[in-house]
């Protein structure tokens, strides 16, 4: 392999924020050492190096469960078959810029412990954020989700791990057309929301969404998409997509400005910007900031708006 091609892979993740702790390829002796249950998964690719099938849905989920296990000491984590299995470097990505933005507000440090109250949004049966957020920082966190089965899974994540219990409260949200009512309990106190909200407006989208992820990955039209990260339709896709519901969140968070200092969400799609800020604007939110995220390719960002 030439030297160029070497540069252009090892800095395939060069944009992930500077304290994640996923620099870089992945450590496969590493990571099957700490979780053996992963070799089978691993072999030589063609470049020659250990990597996993990323097409091969096991694969994924084993590969996330050996980085919990390795990088955060998880010993037990799981989710049912066809729930969302998320990209772990991403995800950590997410709590480690909303931790160097509330050092923007404490003199340049990053406040730790339980006394950082986190709401995540959308928890999923995964209860990746949460899981980060607790071991990276200490945060205490509220996981909310429409899905029993979600709820129910997270609930068992955090019951099998010692290091979990007490940090993370798991509550169901039982209208589906609320996100902070019902959630965010009477006089409580939050520090930070955040969301990774559905990105498409239909199944249909997000099937589309899925094939030109695979294709993506293998450098061709794939035969038949396979959602190889999983998820359910409320984990993929909401009636207006991603605009209609950070849209919908804004109005609602209004009416917990008192109870809430921060409140932000992920924004895949940066043309819905515009809109997302005329909302704020309409909501008189006093502050509000984008914050620029990307991994390898993808660019993202997470807009973070407050009324106090």
């Amino acid at each position: 392999m030439d030297s160029k091609k070497q540069q252009q892979r090892s800095v395939k993740k060069s944009k992930l924020h500077p304290l994640n702790k996923h620099q870089g390829r992945y450590n496969f002796n590493a990571l099957t050492k700490a979780c053996p249950e992963l070799k089978p998964f691993v072999s030589v690719n063609k470049f020659g190096d250990e990597s996993i099938d990323f097409f091969d849905p096991k694969a994924v989920k084993m590969l996330n469960k050996a980085l919990l296990k390795q990088q955060y000491g998880i010993e037990y984590w799981d989710i049912p078959n066809n729930y969302l299995c998320p990209p772990i470097p991403g995800r950590a990505d997410y709590i480690h810029h909303l931790a160097t933005f509330l050092a923007t507000q404490h003199q340049g440090n990053i406040p730790k412990g339980e006394k950082i109250t986190c709401l995540d949004i959308g928890t999923g049966a995964n209860c990746i954020y949460p899981i980060i957020g607790t071991q990276e920082y200490g945060w205490s966190f509220v996981a909310s989700d429409i899905d029993i089965v979600s709820m129910e899974n997270a609930k068992e994540i955090i019951r099998r791990n010692h290091k979990l219990k007490d940090r993370i409260e798991v509550r169901l949200q039982k209208n589906p057309n609320q996100i902070f009512k019902g959630i965010i309990k009477s006089k409580e106190q939050i520090t930070m929301t955040l969301c990774n909200p559905p990105f498409h407006k239909s199944a249909k989208e997000a099937q589309a969404g899925t094939q030109r992820k695979l294709q993506n990955l293998q450098g061709k039209k794939p035969v038949k998409a396979a959602l190889n990260f999983g998820g359910q339709s409320n984990e993929l896709w909401c009636k207006g997509g991603e605009k209609k519901f950070i849209k919908n969140m804004i109005k609602e968070s209004k009416q917990f400005s008192k109870q809430c200092q921060w409140f932000t969400t992920l924004v895949s799609k940066e043309v819905n910007l515009p809109a997302i800020y005329d909302a704020l604007k309409r909501v008189n939110a006093t502050t509000a900031h984008t914050i620029p995220m990307g991994q390898g390719n993808k660019i993202s960002r997470i807009v973070v708006w407050s009324f106090q």
